[in-house]
């Protein structure tokens, strides 16, 4: 088989990394880039991008899916704490409006640093409520 000589310019980084994979491997730099050049250049390899990224949008699509299950969860979880807060709140008089502001503060800063814990052990409460509902519709035999 006759061979053609090139004279071919790549990025400095890519000759560092083709020099040190040829080392690596115990072959010569040509050799590399004849087999890179056939991979891209066979027929197949479009197929094989096509499937690559065929998984790259699936992958995607199912991290979309699961940020849009978790938004749903979390406006769900909002809403419902809203319409709960709303109803049962009881107005407080002004002789005691301060120390339930003094309350307010300190519960609120418990519940900063309880979301610190939480997120420190690298749970998620959405993951844990998606879980559970899960759980409870297999033992009762229901789509989540």
């Amino acid at each position: 088989m006759s061979r053609a000589r090139l004279n071919l310019f790549i990025q400095s980084e890519h000759a560092k990394r083709l020099n040190e994979l040829a080392i690596t491997k115990g072959v010569s730099k040509s050799s590399i880039i004849a087999a890179a050049l056939a991979s891209w250049l066979s027929p197949e390899s479009g197929e094989q991008r096509e499937v690559a990224m065929a998984k790259r949008l699936d992958r995607l699509s199912s991290q979309f899916e699961r940020l849009e299950r978790d938004q749903h969860i979390l406006i769900e979880t909002v809403a419902l704490y809203v319409r709960y807060y709303l109803t049962v709140s009881t107005p407080i008089p002004e002789a005691h409006q301060e120390a339930a502001r003094s309350q307010g503060k300190l519960r609120f800063s418990q519940f900063v640093e309880q979301l610190g814990r939480h997120l420190q052990r690298g749970r998620s409460l959405v993951k844990d409520v998606h879980e559970e509902v899960q759980a409870e519709a297999q033992v009762s035999g229901e789509r989540p």
